[in-house]
């Protein structure tokens, strides 16, 4: 960083936080520890917190009593380890509700699902994963069902993540994917070949495919937010394998046109 320039003036004008100033290694291992709850995760011990974060067993005890302390968790005597409390919930509401650029989109998403009988989702990426902000799904014929917002899925092998680091700035993309090779070790390379075909399926028509879940294809694009806020779009359908090119075709403009529409409704209002 230049001498004499500002940090915060460099957030300002790159876009990107930057801060001179050290982090608290204490509470981003404590973050570390509220990451390990998923869905369909209700109670989890210390033993199992260690696995799941790396993290050595005394630092897990000693933040696990600061967690608690702080009423972002609680023990639970009969299971003998720590649940959420209505903390974490009021936060994921309180994000939820600040999604301004979602509210505009759902609508959108929702007419192309019940028009179009397929499943639309929109997604961020979080550390090594895309997390769901919202999805309209077709789970059988004339039945309309959202599935939970907060649902994870891999970065690597899907639509929506490929098309997250296709929207991405170069320097945020290699950086991600130098993450994602460590995370993957020997199965990278497969995986490699995977984002590197999909990179240059958006560089050339705008989306990528992929069929990530047996019976399943979808295809992704990425989403621009206006002041730069970065998601994916996913459209995903009943599918064989290989699926057929006219298949695709038909699911791409269906992706291509509602990403138009929702860059006009999100252009049309300030977020």
């Amino acid at each position: 960083m230049a001498a004499g320039v500002s940090t915060r003036a460099l957030t300002r004008d790159t876009g990107t936080f930057v801060r001179s100033t050290p982090g608290s290694q204490s509470l981003e291992r404590g973050l570390q520890l509220l990451r390990a709850f998923r869905r369909g995760v209700g109670v989890l011990t210390n033993a199992e917190l260690a696995d799941r974060t790396g993290l050595p067993r005394p630092t897990v005890s000693r933040l696990m009593r600061s967690l608690v302390d702080a009423g972002f968790l609680a023990y639970d005597g009969q299971q003998k380890g720590y649940r959420l409390t209505a903390a974490c919930l009021s936060l994921a509401l309180s994000y939820r509700s600040s999604q301004r650029a979602l509210e505009k989109a759902l609508p959108l998403m929702r007419q192309v699902a019940q028009g179009r009988l397929v499943n639309v989702g929109l997604a961020v990426a979080d550390q090594l994963e895309m997390v769901y902000l919202d999805s309209v799904r077709l789970s059988r014929p004339g039945l309309l069902r959202r599935i939970c917002p907060g649902s994870r899925i891999p970065i690597a092998s899907t639509s929506l993540g490929c098309a997250f680091l296709a929207g991405m700035q170069q320097p945020a993309r290699l950086a991600l994917l130098a993450q994602l090779e460590r995370q993957h070790g020997a199965a990278w390379p497969r995986l490699k070949r995977g984002v590197d075909t999909a990179l240059q399926a958006i560089r050339k028509s705008g989306y990528c495919i992929a069929q990530w879940q047996a019976g399943m294809a979808a295809v992704a694009a990425p989403l621009h937010m206006p002041g730069g806020g970065l998601y994916a779009l996913n459209v995903s359908f009943p599918s064989a394998s290989p699926v057929l090119d006219d298949s695709i075709a038909a699911h791409a403009g269906l992706l291509l046109a509602l990403v138009d529409d929702i860059r006009k409704a999100w252009d049309s209002d300030t977020l």
